[in-house]
């Protein structure tokens, strides 16, 4: 069975009404993005940080997985399918995918500030000052923040390189490291871009679909 990669990014999530950092013209309120979602902004206003994340998480339960994402599920029956995504959404895990890597995060988990693996799921929206982690230290949003590592790219990386076809969708392919990961794949692995602008991404041998994700998508599962 082909090994089938998936890497995607906040476009894919945009059609279901999950505002991008893009969307929000680099703002949130009169703040600015770096400003509620780096550890500096933690350690500076921690109620402002948690006050940007519930809100994010509220529209999350909102929302509902997009004609894409269900594409993407019907793969699973002829490939060996991964997702790697830069998503901190679960809308790949709802529409039914079942190998889902996500690069930042995931916004429906919370860790302990102290031990980034103690790591809890949230089955509702808010976080609040005082709620602890089993260590007794303050949880906070399971997120990689603006100076953070990306510790996943490493276990991304191989993924990647052992894929037969590869397909890139609602990326601009300008965020590093997760940019970067196209570069670690075979010679002879079949690349697919799918976003409205694809065009304006020139790469070796890559197939360039100009659509947004859904509408994409679904053209290029049932092709393949």
């Amino acid at each position: 069975m082909k090994k089938l990669i998936i890497l995607s990014g906040a476009g894919m999530s945009a059609e279901s009404g999950i505002l991008t950092f893009r969307d929000m013209g680099g703002l949130w309120e009169q703040y600015n993005i770096e400003e509620v979602a780096s550890p500096i902004a933690w350690q500076r206003d921690p109620q402002l940080v948690l006050d940007f994340y519930n809100q994010r998480r509220k529209q999350l339960m909102e929302v509902e997985p997009n004609e894409g994402h269900l594409a993407l599920v019907k793969l699973e029956h002829k490939y060996d399918v991964q997702i790697i995504t830069q998503n901190v959404d679960n809308l790949h895990e709802r529409a039914g995918s079942s190998t889902v890597l996500h690069l930042h995060g995931e916004l429906m988990k919370v860790r302990s500030e102290n031990n980034e693996s103690l790591v809890h799921e949230m089955d509702h929206w808010e976080l609040m000052l005082g709620d602890k982690a089993d260590d007794g230290h303050q949880l906070r949003p399971h997120i990689v923040w603006f100076g953070e590592a990306v510790p996943m790219i490493e276990v991304a990386i191989p993924l990647v390189q052992e894929a037969d076809i590869i397909i890139i969708v609602g990326t601009s392919m300008q965020v590093y490291p997760a940019a970067s990961l196209i570069s670690y794949s075979k010679p002879d692995a079949q690349l697919y871009y799918i976003d409205p602008n694809a065009d304006a991404f020139n790469y070796p041998n890559l197939k360039c679909i100009n659509q947004k994700a859904s509408k994409g998508l679904t053209e290029l599962v049932k092709m393949l």
